[in-house]
C-alpha cells in the first residue's frame, strides 16, 4: 500500500513539474509527409489574444514552426483502446490526484462506452493529465497553446461565417447531451475538423497565462479575465469568444474533468 502511494504521488510531482517545463517533444518524423490522421500545420504567424505583460500597445505577432495536429478531437472508441491497454487510466482505478470525479462519467463502465451514438463522438470528462498520457502513449504529445490558437485561427471552409461568428453561435446554444461525431462541424483552411463547435480542448500549457509574467500567484490573471479590466490586455477587445475560452482555460485545474472538454494531439515534424 505504502509503495502504492509512493508511486502516484511520484507520478502527480511529475505532472504539476510539466506545467514549468517544455512539453515533451514526440519523436520527430523525417520526411514531413503527415501520419495517418494528422495534418500538417504551416509555419506561421498569429497575435496573442493576450500578450505576457498584457499591453495591448506591445502586442507583437509570434511565429509558429510547422507540426503536425490531429484533423479530429479524440474520439470515445480512441480512447477506450487506450484504457484497455493501460487499465490504471479506467474510470474506478484512477487515483483522485489525476482526475476528479466526473472522469468518463458518461460511460457505462471501465471499459465499456454503453452507447454506441457516441463512440465516434469526440471522448469528455478527461483530465489534463489523462489526456497527456494518451498523448505519450501514442508517441505524440498535447498541442501547446499557441499552437492550437493558431491552428484554430484559419478560416471555416464552406462557410458563410467567420470563426468568432461560429464560435459565439455555439456558445449561445445549451450543452448539447450527446456530442456530434467527430469531423462533423466544419472544416477549416487548413483541413482541420473541429476546432470549435463541439468540445473545448485541452492543450499542454493550458495554463501558461496564468503561469506568466511577473506574478507568482493566479489572482491578477483571474482579476483580468473575469473583471472589466481584461479588454486592456486583449489583442481585440471586441473578441468576446476569446475572451469566454481564455476565461474558461484560466479556471482550468490539471484534475479537473468537464462533459464538454477534450483534445487532440501534436507530433512535431
Amino acid at each position: 500500500m505504502r509503495l502504492q502511494i509512493g508511486y502516484f504521488l511520484i507520478l502527480f510531482a511529475g505532472g504539476l513539474l510539466a506545467f514549468h517545463a517544455p512539453p515533451e517533444r514526440s519523436p520527430q518524423t523525417p520526411s514531413g509527409k503527415a501520419p495517418e490522421g494528422m495534418i500538417r500545420i504551416p509555419a506561421g504567424r498569429y497575435t496573442p489574444f493576450y500578450s505576457v505583460n498584457n499591453d495591448a500597445n506591445t502586442k507583437q505577432d509570434v511565429a509558429v514552426k510547422s507540426f503536425f495536429l490531429d484533423d479530429k478531437p479524440v474520439t470515445n472508441a480512441e480512447f477506450l483502446t487506450f484504457v484497455k491497454a493501460n487499465p490504471q487510466w479506467a474510470r474506478s482505478r484512477i487515483p483522485a490526484l489525476f482526475a476528479d470525479s466526473g472522469y468518463l462519467k458518461h460511460w457505462k463502465g471501465d471499459l465499456e462506452i454503453g452507447n454506441i451514438q457516441i463512440e465516434n463522438s469526440p471522448v469528455s470528462n478527461i483530465s489534463w493529465f489523462a489526456a497527456n498520457a494518451y498523448s505519450k502513449w501514442k508517441g505524440l504529445r498535447l498541442p501547446t497553446l499557441q499552437e492550437w490558437e493558431y491552428a484554430a485561427n484559419a478560416a471555416p471552409t464552406g462557410e458563410n461565417k467567420s470563426v468568432k461568428e461560429i464560435i459565439l453561435a455555439w456558445y449561445s446554444q445549451p450543452s448539447r447531451k450527446t456530442l456530434p461525431v467527430a469531423g462533423s462541424v466544419f472544416r477549416n483552411e487548413f483541413g482541420l475538423y473541429d476546432m470549435h463547435g463541439s468540445v473545448w480542448e485541452w492543450v499542454y500549457d493550458f495554463n501558461s497565462i496564468v503561469m506568466g509574467g511577473d506574478s507568482r500567484s493566479n489572482s491578477a490573471v483571474q482579476r483580468e479575465l473575469f473583471c472589466a479590466s481584461a479588454a486592456f490586455g486583449a489583442a481585440d477587445r471586441e473578441d468576446y469568444a476569446s475572451f469566454m475560452r481564455f476565461a474558461f482555460r484560466g479556471s482550468l485545474k490539471a484534475r479537473y474533468t468537464v462533459s464538454n472538454l477534450g483534445f487532440r494531439c501534436a507530433k512535431d515534424l
